[in-house]
């Protein structure tokens, strides 16, 4: 049962918490005795979470653990030196603190994501598990709570109001700084590469699914490009709210028991131990009753799905075929598409972004009727909204990292089936509206769809233009 770094975090939990350990002790706390496995390192009020939250399996992921690693360290180190905090008790603390932070105990931490009373469960699982790795560093037996207790020391001068919406606001922004910003980046390039590769090859526009004027393949792609790059400066400012921390507000947002100086210097040291400019919310009271910095990320990864979801659209579209669809472009051929078509080759990137982009717009609407959850001084949801948006960033980033490198990399233009589809339009047409009329105009078009010979084809045999004065009005309709 020892905890190891980068162990699987939505492992399901056994209902009982025994898992296949024979072994038992008996621990405590304000509801009386209660078994749980020998070599936990949880205690009794993870236990009972444990047996009441058989639910789903998922557990908070590694950053929201190493964010309660955070800030737990930096609150026995503003304790210690404010006076508050025994140095020896404190340092066992910081030790034990800064193992959780490294990984070292994930397995420890073990209640449902979806859990009650706005994630006390959560706090108590890293209260009690630093409170007995701290009790073994100083040579004593776990549950101790004489020496080192969970709540009097670990948790001194918080409360599961003010830490768990901390701790969402330092785990989403790492996961923003980390992993989200930096795919949509790398896509955005990527698809910034491709519409300058593709910019000479012309093509047929389609509004409503229909034949339209002219474009570069390349601008398709510059149009995609920008859209990605322009979610992610949205969600780069967003980044910048969930800076703001409300810790030292404890119950209700008034510090009730804190130093005076607490929670100026809890943010400071939460600052100094990421690295990030973190700084004091302006309403601790605001911070505690509605998590607004973690819900405009979740709408903006949302919206950033959105456009995904259009992207990865597009793509299957242009890509359709190849015998009998578009064709217009080419995608890696990463797997076989058909268990019983044979050779049948599937555009399976796409379609698994779109999957992934449907479960990031799901999550947002968890996100936000938890959002009405919040009465008076806080919201009971706090879990849930936790785990939605922080598997929305998860998964939204590696999912366009993925699409990224296999699919978006190897992408190539089928420049011939682009003339042959752009030839073939009927929309070509309004190029010959100032040379000939839109009476005539009108004829040609009715005339090539009669006969189905190419507009280009019909100009020249009837002398209107030459073959070099076609190439020069189609060249004149795109901008560069």
């Amino acid at each position: 049962m020892n905890g190891r770094k980068g162990e699987i975090m939505t492992e399901q939990q056994p209902s009982n918490g025994y898992g296949q350990n024979t072994k038992q002790r008996t621990a405590g706390d304000s509801l009386g005795q209660v078994q749980l496995p020998a070599d936990a390192y949880y205690g009794a009020q993870t236990q009972r979470a444990v047996m009441n939250f058989p639910i789903s399996g998922y557990r908070l992921p590694r950053e929201f653990i190493k964010a309660q690693g955070i800030i737990k360290a930096s609150a026995a180190a503003v304790h210690k030196d404010l006076g508050e905090l025994d140095g020896g008790i404190a340092d066992a603390i910081l030790a034990a603190a800064d193992e959780v932070i490294e990984g070292r105990w994930d397995s420890q931490f073990v209640v449902d994501a979806f859990q009650a009373g706005a994630g006390t469960s959560q706090n108590m699982n890293a209260n009690e598990v630093i409170a007995n790795v701290a009790l073994e560093k100083l040579g004593l037996e776990r549950d101790r709570k004489d020496k080192i207790h969970p709540n009097d020391h670990v948790n001194k001068g918080q409360s599961t109001n003010d830490t768990i919406p901390t701790a969402i606001c330092i785990s989403l922004h790492e996961s923003l700084e980390r992993k989200v910003l930096p795919a949509l980046e790398k896509l955005t390039n990527e698809l910034a590469n491709k519409a300058r590769e593709f910019h000479s090859v012309v093509k047929s526009g389609r509004t409503h699914l229909q034949d339209a004027v002219p474009l570069r393949l390349g601008q398709e792609f510059e149009g995609y490009a920008a859209t990605i790059g322009g979610m992610r400066k949205q969600l780069e400012g967003a980044a910048d709210g969930l800076l703001e921390l409300g810790i030292g507000g404890n119950a209700v947002g008034t510090g009730v028991n804190n130093h005076p100086e607490y929670a100026a210097r809890m943010v400071a040291e939460i600052g100094r131990r990421t690295g990030t400019p973190y700084r004091q919310a302006p309403s601790r009271f605001a911070f505690m009753q509605n998590p607004s910095a973690a819900l405009r990320v979740s709408g903006l990864l949302r919206d950033a799905a959105v456009h995904l979801i259009k992207l990865s659209s597009d793509i299957r579209l242009l890509n359709s075929g190849p015998q009998t669809g578009l064709a217009e472009i080419r995608l890696p051929a990463v797997q076989p598409g058909s268990s019983i078509m044979p050779g049948k080759v599937n555009p399976v990137l796409p379609e698994m972004l779109y999957m992934v982009c449907c479960q990031v717009i799901g999550n947002d609407t968890a996100v936000r009727t938890a959002m009405i959850g919040s009465q008076l001084e806080i919201n009971v949801m706090m879990p849930v909204i936790a785990h939605n948006v922080l598997q929305s960033a998860h998964i939204l980033s590696t999912a366009a990292d993925a699409f990224c490198e296999r699919c978006v990399k190897g992408i190539e233009a089928d420049e011939e089936q682009c003339r042959y589809w752009m030839d073939r339009s009927l929309s070509l047409v309004t190029m010959l509206n100032p040379v000939i009329g839109y009476d005539k105009a009108a004829d040609i078009a009715k005339e090539s769809l009669k006969t189905q010979k190419p507009l280009r084809q019909l100009v020249v045999e009837k002398g209107i233009l030459t073959e070099d004065e076609w190439e020069q009005i189609v060249r004149d309709s795109l901008s560069d």
